[in-house]
């Protein structure tokens, strides 16, 4: 693939995601680097959404990208670029969940349990600290607040980043996981009822800072997804 001699004046910036994935078609690095940029924080929240794990979710973005730009010639656009990538680091990632353990299966996620939607769970939040602002401080929160997503059964889980925490629309959430629109709805619902109106009363401003994914660990998915590929056509 071509390499921009200078990432920090990639010339590709200024283009649509478009014309970004017809440049990478042509083995532009620089448009690699930009849709990888682009994607990371979101791909890397859904992962995480499903995996619950950093490393793990970080493992699963990266052979998403690889799977991705090897097979761009089977992206035909008939939905954006970003839409793609998600549904291959969804497979990827739910690929990984069942292999650490087998009875989860993405069907079963998407249809969800009976006995789950209608039971009642009990609360997971059982550290309730009257001023969490002053007590924990702004990483504390965060922590805190990851703790407590990561703690949602597992079919509200992903719905609530998706919806709340990456502020999708309700109908695109519905797409993406192929579910209805009143389904979706009701898992976001019981996710909420779960985090509890005290969290989210405390730290509803703090969404955008969690599960971060940027700077030099953004810069450093870029760097792997291309040595991947040029590993993949010199071998």
């Amino acid at each position: 693939m071509r390499s921009d001699p200078d990432p920090l004046r990639n010339p590709c910036t200024a283009l649509s995601e478009a014309e970004l994935v017809t440049q990478a078609r042509g083995g532009s690095d620089a448009a690699v680097r930009v849709l990888v940029r682009d994607n990371n924080q979101k791909l890397f929240r859904i992962a995480r959404g499903i995996l619950r794990n950093d490393a793990e979710a970080e493992g699963a973005v990266q052979a998403a990208y690889v799977t991705a730009f090897t097979k761009l010639e089977s992206f035909r656009g008939e939905a954006a670029f970003s839409t793609w990538l998600t549904r291959i680091v969804m497979n990827e990632a739910y690929g990984r969940l069942r292999r650490q353990r087998p009875v989860v299966d993405l069907a079963e996620y998407r249809e969800g349990t009976r006995n789950r939607l209608d039971g009642e769970f009990s609360d997971p939040m059982t550290f309730s600290p009257s001023n969490p602002e002053s007590e924990l401080g702004r990483a504390e929160v965060r922590k805190f607040l990851e703790a407590a997503i990561d703690a949602l059964p597992e079919p509200f889980r992903l719905t609530y980043v998706l919806r709340d925490v990456q502020e999708m629309t309700t109908r695109q959430v519905a797409a993406l996981l192929n579910i209805n629109v009143v389904t979706v709805k009701t898992r976001l619902f019981r996710a909420r009822r779960l985090l509890r109106s005290e969290l989210q009363k405390n730290i509803s401003g703090g969404f955008s800072g969690i599960f971060p994914f940027d700077g030099a660990r953004c810069a450093g998915m870029a760097d792997r997804v291309i040595r991947a590929l040029a590993g993949r056509q010199e071998g």
